[in-house]
């Protein structure tokens, strides 16, 4: 089993992805986007391989105006070293990577140029991941679509658009159940009558569900629809933000309800997508609330979360500490509730400067000039004035890549820098 995340790497300098208007979107501009973007997928791979992330969702957007006419751009000629040495990492480090066209990539619409705008953005998806050289186990999901006021007609479309795919897209792509008008025995109609693989998305049932069979026997059966060649089949899990819209995803995962969830998939050979708001760290969340009971895991975490937490709730902090004292127990739910409460949390002005202070007693109060220390003051007096923490973070952070300081350079401490 592998756990991922979608898009977006949180907290991670150098992954961050750019875009432009349709006005700006000159040839030379798209070029450097393009270069910057896969650079940006380059270090995300980096960053999933070091934390032993198999599976990972790449942006539609990373080829900016992908199947757009402005972009007229070859770019799978002009970056065909980045996308090969990309496509590459991702196979021997055994990451399975996939893309999820947008709300208006739509096969079933009755106007036609919606249509052809959907086949021309599912052909710059399957020619993304063609070019990376990845087989057909690397996915397109894509939902059914609207209903246009006549459900069976509706899906009577989908199924002739999609049979007039051409077989490089038909066999990449996978489909999944919606949060409004198709529910998972919808999906599994098409999937099973044309053959293509279905994803079983937990949150869109919970919102639009069918409840002849259990949840444990709706993923049976789209388990069921994934040929060997497919690869593992896949869920898409995610929570419900309880201050918004039913369907909306939570800002993180509660581990314990996770778990919850785990234990009723009825197969374990299935990968998971998270789709949570802080992406990478919720996935992190999940891999360790299954992992083998290793004291080590919530230890490599805690130094990643120690200054972010104290910056929160120094008496969160203090809890953690004493947690983690007995090195026989994984308190893997208590651990992430602590952290989960820290973080949402407000930083109070009092906070912020004892967690500054503290990290900089740690590695620089002996070690810099007395420039940098009298900037460093500085900074300390706004922020106890209710300043912003953002230009003492900038400050610490240039510190911590002159010194090549990894605990610091992976502490989330940082993370509102990128």
């Amino acid at each position: 089993m592998s756990i991922g995340y979608a898009c977006l790497t949180v907290g991670v300098p150098g992954t961050k992805l750019r875009s432009c208007t349709l006005k700006n979107s000159a040839p030379d501009v798209l070029s450097a986007l393009i270069r910057s973007n896969l650079a940006a997928l380059d270090n995300q791979l980096d960053y999933n391989i070091q934390n032993d992330i198999k599976l990972f969702r790449v942006s539609s957007d990373i080829i900016p105006f992908g199947s757009h006419p402005v972009n007229d751009l070859r770019w799978w000629d002009e970056f065909s070293h980045q996308l090969e040495g990309i496509g590459n990492k991702a196979l021997v480090n055994g990451i399975r990577l996939s893309m999820h066209p947008g709300q208006y990539t739509v096969l079933n619409s009755p106007n036609e140029a919606v249509v052809e705008r959907a086949v021309e953005d599912l052909k710059y998806h399957g020619r993304f991941l063609d070019t990376l050289g990845l087989g057909k186990e690397h996915k397109i999901v894509l939902h059914i679509g609207g209903l246009y006021g006549n459900k069976t007609a509706a899906l009577q479309r989908f199924t002739e658009n999609f049979r007039c795919l051409d077989d490089d897209i038909r066999h990449r792509l996978v489909i999944e159940n919606d949060d409004r008008y198709y529910t998972i025995s919808d999906v599994l109609s098409i999937g099973e009558n044309e053959s293509i693989p279905v994803v079983f998305d937990n949150l869109h049932h919970q919102v639009n569900p069918d409840n002849t069979y259990s949840e444990r026997d709706w993923m049976a059966a789209c388990a069921n629809t994934w040929k060997r060649a497919d690869g593992p089949p896949k869920l898409h899990y995610s929570q419900q933000d309880t201050h918004k819209r039913p369907g909306s995803h939570s800002v993180t995962l509660d581990v314990e309800d996770f778990i919850k969830f785990y234990k009723r998939i009825p197969q374990k050979n299935v990968d998971i997508m998270v789709e949570v708001k802080d992406k990478n760290l919720s996935a992190l969340k999940c891999i360790n609330a299954i992992a083998s009971p290793k004291i080590q895991r919530l230890e490599k975490e805690w130094e990643r979360y120690k200054y972010l937490v104290l910056e929160h709730c120094p008496a969160v902090y203090q809890e953690i500490r004493q947690l983690l004292k007995n090195k026989s127990s994984y308190p893997v739910v208590e651990f992430y509730r602590l952290i989960d409460g820290a973080r949402l949390s407000p930083v109070e002005p009092g906070n912020a400067v004892n967690a500054a202070q503290h990290l900089w007693g740690h590695y620089y109060k002996d070690s810099t000039d007395e420039n940098t220390k009298l900037r460093f003051a500085k900074h300390i007096d706004k922020i106890s004035k209710g300043g912003s923490t953002i230009p003492l973070k900038r400050l610490l952070w240039k510190l911590a890549e002159a010194d090549k300081q990894k605990h610091l350079l992976d502490s989330l401490y940082f993370m509102e820098l990128f």
